[in-house]
């Protein structure tokens, strides 16, 4: 309010403008709710920075429900644990407006530009249950892993997919390739269907090293 006004309490100013006390409000915090008294002024053009005007919640729930949404939980789920934890409701409306902040970042990460050249790759895949329409079904998460030249492992992509093959698997080389990628010195997976043939097409020069286990 000083900053904003040009001066502090008590001094004497020609500013028209002048403190008008303090309005009182909740808020739901990460310790359960509270009162705060927010500072205003006679012409209303204050703007507080830490609790913005009309802002009823500092409790960081955004990255709460991000994190419970990326455990799986339908927004259903989210609602009632969030109402159950602090006391407050939370429409499923807002929590699909929460999660749906994050998928501008997802996509940035998924179309984030890569190194020219990986030593190794390694591409395996996670098995899990997902509900589409109403049915649980199994899907196959493939974690495209790449060692870089400075030794540090990166996850390039996570590529979901219901089934192998050399054409799938020369999708996602090619989409490497669009990233930047120009060379991969050896490619280590699993007998995946295919990906034999989409190595050959994409990266002739590649290594194939088969899964040891395998």
């Amino acid at each position: 309010m000083d900053d904003h006004l040009g001066y502090e309490k008590s001094e004497r100013s020609d500013n028209d403008d002048y403190r008008n006390g303090y309005k009182r409000k909740r808020v739901n915090s990460s310790y359960g709710t509270m009162e705060i008294e927010a500072p205003q002024d006679r012409k209303s053009t204050f703007q507080p920075q830490i609790v913005k005007k009309r802002q009823k919640d500092i409790s960081d729930i955004d990255q709460k429900i991000i994190s419970m949404y990326a455990k799986g939980m339908t927004t259903r789920q989210i609602s009632e644990t969030i109402e159950d934890i602090y006391g407050f409701e939370t429409s499923e409306g807002f929590i699909s407006d929460v999660t749906d902040k994050i998928l501008p970042q997802i996509e940035d990460w998924q179309n984030r530009p890569l190194d020219e050249v990986y030593p190794i790759l390694f591409i395996d895949a996670i098995h899990y249950s997902v509900r589409d329409n109403g049915v649980i079904r199994k899907l196959a998460a493939y974690v495209i892993l790449g060692i870089n030249t400075e030794g540090k492992k990166e996850v390039l992509s996570i590529q979901v997919g219901d089934n192998e093959s050399s054409k799938y698997w020369l999708a996602v080389l090619n989409e490497l390739k669009n990233r930047g990628v120009k060379d991969i010195l050896i490619l280590c997976a699993d007998g995946l269907t295919g990906m034999k043939e989409a190595i050959a097409a994409a990266f002739p020069k590649t290594e194939y090293q088969r899964c040891i286990v395998h």
